[in-house]
């Protein structure tokens, strides 16, 4: 889940704390049957490590730089995130391609970025407006493709966010999302390469989607659902459901 810039400090800080405390009592999150991951703001990070050292949920940051270390200023490298003991950071994110124009070519280099520092990278997909879903499916692999275009070996999680469900109340139709994630695993799992890779949905994502979705997605990438820790538990709770 991304936290975006929502959260004050000290908000932020007692969100982590409400977090762990149910992270590290609930059994699919003890057993890694669950894979849950926290990306806070650069400055959360640190906070968030500490809080959640006692448990399995990992902690990334939501955008990284595509250089390594050097005469680069103002941007946060992926080997210094890994120093500190992050171990995931989104690339490609819509709003980061909006706001600050980052395209296929700089996602290619981050995501090359984090693998080679031994993060993975949570590459962002996801058609601009709504068009059907075949359409939807073809511009998502395209981004995909290009975005791991030149990248090292290594799995990586790829988060299907179709631009105009983010922010929206409702998130896109089931067979749409159905449609896209199957055209997306499709290319994902035919590389050897990206053994352990995964494939999850965002935008407007919240609880009740993966009952309705069942195994047709590896998990969801939760925004303001998760602001609300007790929708996030109903959320891995149903996750722990599909388990059983």
């Amino acid at each position: 889940m991304s936290l975006k810039a929502y959260f004050t400090h000290g908000q932020a800080k007692r969100w982590f704390a409400q977090v762990a405390e149910q992270a590290v009592v609930h059994p699919a999150i003890l057993t890694n049957e669950l894979y849950l991951f926290v990306l806070p703001t650069y400055l959360q990070i640190l906070p968030a490590i500490e809080e959640f050292s006692g448990t399995p949920v990992q902690v990334g940051a939501q955008n990284i730089s595509e250089f390594n270390r050097g005469p680069i200023t103002g941007e946060v490298t992926a080997c210094e995130l890994a120093e500190i003991g992050a171990s995931v950071a989104a690339v490609g994110h819509a709003e980061r391609r909006k706001v600050f124009f980052e395209d296929d070519t700089s996602t290619a280099l981050k995501a090359a970025a984090a693998l080679r520092a031994g993060l993975t990278p949570v590459i962002c997909v996801g058609e601009s407006e709504r068009v059907p879903a075949n359409q939807a499916a073809r511009t998502s692999v395209d981004q995909l493709v290009a975005s791991l275009s030149g990248t090292p070996t290594g799995p990586v999680i790829v988060a299907y966010e179709p631009v105009w469900a983010i922010g929206s109340t409702l998130a896109a139709p089931d067979p749409h999302i159905i449609a896209v994630i199957d055209s997306l695993r499709s290319s994902l799992y035919s590389d050897p390469s990206r053994h352990g890779s995964r494939v999850i949905y965002g935008g407007a994502a919240g609880p009740g989607m993966l009952t309705r979705l069942g195994n047709v997605v590896d998990g969801l990438f939760l925004g303001r659902h998760a602001h609300d820790v007790d929708a996030l538990f109903a959320v891995v709770d149903e996750a722990y459901r599909q388990l059983k």
